[in-house]
């Protein structure tokens, strides 16, 4: 008994589901962030080839505005624990991306187009992209989808200031930036909770 006390990882190793359940929060948590990951290079890839491009492209941003009104209802999801609070959370979130939709549909207006060329449409769409998602993460009480909006709102001065040469400089760089907080924030989670076991345990 002396010795599987003292020896826990060998205790783990005789009990698959042990090991396993040891496993399973660092699975669960790179399942969590995956949605605001794939949105983060969605959006890296829309600021791209608005730089390269030259124009705006009304119809990525259209199709990429949904699919962030869906991480933000999956982020506030277990903040509504009633039935009436999560009705209200989709359809408050569904009003909120139909307002940036008819934002962004006003900017390709024809009169519009005839004040701002094909640039600054596509800066304008990336900034209101920016500030719908940043109101939406807070919204749901989500810092995670407060970064992509704030990481959005950097794309607009990269894509205006920066030369085509050093921009794909830039999105690693700023791809690095987005990854390494992430980590940063599993890695303080995980020893939040070590030294709640910790406490626990004493």
């Amino acid at each position: 008994m002396t010795t599987a006390g003292s020896d826990p990882q060998a205790a783990r190793s005789r009990n698959p589901q042990v090991a396993a359940s040891g496993n399973l929060p660092r699975v669960s948590f790179w399942i969590r962030e995956l949605p605001y990951s794939l949105v983060f290079i969605l959006t890296i890839l829309g600021v791209a080839y608005t730089t390269y491009m030259r124009q705006p492209v009304m119809g990525y941003w259209a199709l990429l505005a949904p699919v962030i009104a869906v991480v933000c209802v999956g982020a506030g999801w277990r903040n509504a624990g009633t039935h009436k609070a999560r009705a209200r959370l989709i359809w408050t979130q569904a009003l909120h991306w139909i307002a940036f939709l008819m934002a962004m549909s006003v900017m390709f207006l024809p009169d519009v187009q005839r004040i701002l060329n094909a640039n600054a449409t596509g800066l304008a769409i990336l900034a209101l992209l920016a500030l719908g998602t940043f109101t939406a993460g807070v919204h749901v009480l989500s810092w995670q989808v407060c970064l992509l909006g704030l990481l959005m709102a950097l794309g607009v001065p990269a894509t205006a200031w920066i030369e085509e040469s050093a921009l794909i400089y830039v999105l690693i760089t700023v791809t690095a930036l987005g990854i390494g907080i992430v980590l940063w924030w599993h890695f303080h989670e995980t020893r939040s909770r070590k030294a709640d076991r910790s406490a626990t345990v004493g």
